[in-house]
């Protein structure tokens, strides 16, 4: 990526600091120096040391110094002299009105006590696993993605996963984990939000406790329930680098899906405890704005939380060895704030987000990360709704069907979708579902999907939508979905499970519903093996052949052409040896209908390696050209 074209603006945001944006401790043997930052009123700051993550009384209860920045803030500094390491500390906020806002373990804790209320003082070279030193993010470009979206709980809790870990980061270690993973193809982990939120009790886990965890409390550490021990700081920091570590040694990217849209609340949250009122939006009526959908929105414009977040990601990155990060509602976020955070992460950090909103922001909409915005974001991708709703149906019903359920009218937004959402001469924007822009530049800034953690899962979608559906055509459309989404330009994504036909009993939001709906049945492996078999071949195809992943918009607009189509019928070519690929030119057609229908292909001698949903890109078969038959509710991929 080219990051020219922010140098002066990064120059003019980043010049007057030469200090740290949020909180900070530095440890050494020697001695600890606690930093904060507050506003200017703040009439004091305390420090207390205690001995354990919860309960107690404080050991030592000390006052800190304070300075004023030259930004204005004042920044109050403390140094604690001795070997300090184990204990735990929290601060308390004098505000201008002299009122102690409460103790809270700060914004940017690195280590925290179990449910996070206090934070702890580790030397974190103590959390490296063996090697981690040699650690090292594995060199997958943009254009050679296939990401696989997962929940620590959902994957590995259930009996049949065969995973010893349950729930944990460390089931990800586990050979079984890894193979599966391998065999599937996918290449980058998704885990949903792993920082630490709120709505788990980590004293109590002996009690199921699900959440996908959108409710943050400490940005900076792992959520301890996923932890073989949420009391010890240490734990929770070491079991996710031994994750990482376990993934990157099997060549799989690690995706942190993080949440700096939105705290948990207001009134309790570390941002507000630490600087009252700063960090969110307030309406014109002085009201906290709710663009998140989740009681308040954080102000990503402002200084101290566009450097906070800008810190974040760089800590995930340098301590964790993160790959990528998922930002939930990034539409929350200003367009500015989304390119400083890509300019300070390597370029070889994915980054790609939800272009949208859970409602009216206070600031405005021109200058917020919406999916219409991407543009104006090199190096920054988002989610396209397009493809998904063109496929299944639209977000606001789950009755209702679309392309999958041979509903007509959806096929311009597939083709958007197939050419990663760049401007293509033979897409028709007017007729594209929700886009009436060319949002992105490249097509490595869309994610093609037809089903993620939100609404229902794709089994369940199909059977909503499609009354009466069997499981032989249950699992037909299944495989044309996927197939739509493995061969569009865009970058291809998955919910796990979905290589299983996962299935949450028809649950819309499972955010917080039991092990019983979230899970995934491992037996369904042995019961439909067609499934697996059919996702592995299909993401080896696209891996093998660069047609399918060109990831440049100048080579799809010359290589890829639609052919003419029909009712639920697309239709089209990649020619000429597209990205360099040894097959010449490759004929892919997704029929719908319940019945076959034709596509024109010129003479010629042609090798099958797609159709009625099997899959073997060695061959299955030859075809001659003129009027081929595309079978019913499945994809034909040929090529001479």
């Amino acid at each position: 990526m080219k990051k020219i074209a922010i140098l002066a603006l990064l120059a003019v945001v980043l010049l007057p600091f030469n200090v740290k944006a949020v909180d900070e401790i530095v440890y050494t043997p020697d001695n600890t120096t606690f930093t904060l930052i507050t506003l200017a009123d703040a009439k004091g700051v305390t420090l207390r040391l205690y001995n354990t993550g919860t309960g107690g009384e404080p050991v030592q209860t000390l006052a800190m110094k304070s300075r004023l920045l030259e930004t204005g803030y004042l920044q109050w500094t403390l140094k604690v002299k001795g070997d300090i390491k184990g204990r735990f500390y929290t601060f308390d906020v004098q505000n201008g009105n002299g009122q102690f806002q409460g103790e809270t373990p700060g914004i940017a804790a690195k280590a925290v006590g179990v449910n996070g209320r206090r934070a702890a003082v580790v030397d974190l070279r103590d959390t490296d696993p063996l090697g981690w030193s040699y650690d090292v993010r594995p060199a997958i470009d943009a254009r050679d993605l296939v990401i696989y979206e997962m929940h620590h709980r959902d994957f590995s809790i259930d009996e049949s996963s065969g995973l010893r870990a349950k729930g944990k980061y460390l089931a990800l270690t586990e050979p079984k984990a890894i193979e599966h993973l391998k065999a599937l193809g996918v290449n980058a982990v998704h885990i949903l939000p792993s920082f630490d939120f709120a709505s788990i009790d980590e004293t109590r886990l002996n009690v199921p406790q699900y959440n996908w965890g959108y409710d943050p409390v400490n940005y900076n550490v792992p959520e301890g329930s996923y932890s073989t021990d949420p009391f010890r700081p240490d734990v929770r920091i070491r079991e996710f680098k031994l994750m990482v570590q376990a993934l990157h040694k099997a060549g799989i990217k690690v995706i942190l899906d993080v949440v700096y849209n939105h705290t948990f609340n207001i009134d309790g949250s570390n941002f507000h405890l630490t600087m009252p009122g700063y960090y969110y939006r307030k309406n014109r009526d002085g009201s906290y704005s709710n663009g998140s959908g989740c009681g308040n929105e954080t102000a990503s414009e402002r200084t101290y939380m566009y450097r906070f977040m800008m810190e974040s990601v760089k800590y995930w990155v340098d301590e964790y060895h993160i790959d990528g990060f998922r930002f939930d509602l990034m539409g929350v976020h200003d367009i500015q704030t989304m390119n400083l955070i890509r300019f300070v992460l390597p370029d070889d950090v994915f980054i790609y987000g939800e272009g949208w909103s859970a409602g009216d922001c206070a600031y405005p909409n021109e200058l917020l990360a919406m999916k219409n915005h991407v543009a104006q974001m090199p190096g920054i991708a988002a989610f396209s709704d397009d493809i998904r709703d063109a496929l299944r149906g639209p977000w606001n019903s789950d009755e209702k069907s679309a392309f999958l359920g041979c509903v007509t009218g959806n096929e311009e937004s597939i083709k958007f979708g197939i050419v990663g959402g760049v401007q293509h001469p033979q897409v028709d924007l007017k007729k594209v579902n929700y886009s009436d822009v060319n949002w992105a530049v490249q097509p490595t800034q869309m994610i093609a999907y037809v089903s993620c953690h939100d609404d229902m899962c794709l089994v369940d979608r199909l059977k909503a939508s499609i009354p009466g559906i069997t499981t032989d055509e249950l699992i037909r459309l299944d495989l044309l979905a996927q197939t739509v989404v493995m061969t569009s330009q865009g970058v291809p994504f998955m919910l796990s499970g979905e290589e299983m036909l996962r299935t949450k009993k028809g649950v819309h939001n499972s955010y917080n519903s039991p092990d019983s709906i979230n899970h995934l049945d491992w037996n369904n492996l042995q019961r439909y093996p067609q499934v697996m078999n059919y996702y592995s071949r299909l993401i080896a195809m696209r891996k093998h052949h660069q047609a399918f992943h060109m990831g440049d918009a100048d080579q799809v607009r010359e290589h890829l052409e639609f052919l003419p189509g029909g009712d639920c019928l697309v239709a089209f070519v990649l020619k000429n040896h597209a990205g360099n690929d040894e097959w010449n030119d490759i004929y892919v057609a997704f029929n719908a209908n319940r019945e076959p229908r034709t596509i024109d292909v010129p003479a010629g001698q042609y090798t099958v390696v797609c159709s009625g949903g099997m899959i073997d890109e060695n061959g299955m078969g030859e075809v001659k050209g003129g009027k081929v038959v595309v079978p019913a509710q499945s994809a034909l991929i040929i090529h001479n």
